[in-house]
């Protein structure tokens, strides 16, 4: 299937990778009507694939929308000009505004990938059996969860999975703070058969950044 992808890229910025949440903060405030930016209604939080995921790329905010998510960030990328995050305010003379139709689904080929950002695999049910186990005892379980986050998101997606997912990883771990706990994340590289559009997230708090995946190249944006 075809993915409607719209980035924007805010060009003249540069933060650090933990502005992302306050980007996300600040765009839900100001929007707060507008749910697919903050995945709350009635102060009750949203449980579906983040449609809209903000990061940090290299330094460089961008804001990504999926399908619905795209055409309501369209018109974010064609109004705002200014970001306020910690009482600060970033005046924005120059960004980029790119849509795109991608593939996304099952692929008759492996396709290699790598996280530029952490990737947060575990959760309190299973970060036991991860600490405990020895190292292929980890690689298995780390593919397992792999599999079924690309799942997970292929629902929320009304993607229907119907061909056997199979990977490859090669990670390493990589400390990472989400709501001031620490968790473990992963850096590195992957293949599975199955297509995924440059700059989508896998796992937890990918509205926020995290897992964020690109074909494994150069990265460019």
């Amino acid at each position: 299937m075809k993915l409607s992808i719209c980035k924007v890229i805010f060009d003249d910025i540069t933060l650090s990778p933990r502005y992302s949440e306050k980007i996300r903060g600040f765009m839900g405030n100001k929007y707060k009507d507008i749910d697919l930016l903050h995945n709350h209604q009635d102060e009750k939080f949203i449980y579906r694939y983040p449609l809209v995921q903000y990061k940090i790329i290299k330094n460089i905010p961008m804001i990504i929308g999926v399908n619905e998510g795209a055409e309501a960030i369209v018109n974010i990328g064609i109004k705002d000009d200014e970001l306020i995050l910690e009482g600060k305010e970033y005046e924005i003379y120059e960004k980029k505004i790119v849509k795109s139709s991608l593939d996304f689904g099952c692929s008759d080929e492996y396709i290699s990938y790598k996280f530029i950002t952490p990737w947060i695999a575990l959760n309190q049910n299973n970060v036991k059996a991860y600490k405990n186990g020895k190292e292929m005892e980890r690689e298995e379980l780390l593919k397992k969860i792999l599999i079924g986050n690309i799942i997970s998101m292929s629902k929320g997606l009304d993607y229907n999975v119907v061909d056997k997912i199979n990977c490859w990883i090669d990670l390493t771990e990589k400390k990472v703070m989400l709501k001031g706990i620490s968790h473990i994340g992963f850096l590195g590289e992957f293949k599975v058969n199955y297509n995924i559009p440059d700059y989508l997230g896998i796992g937890k708090a990918v509205s926020k950044g995290f897992g964020t995946v690109v074909k494994n190249y150069e990265i460019k944006i």
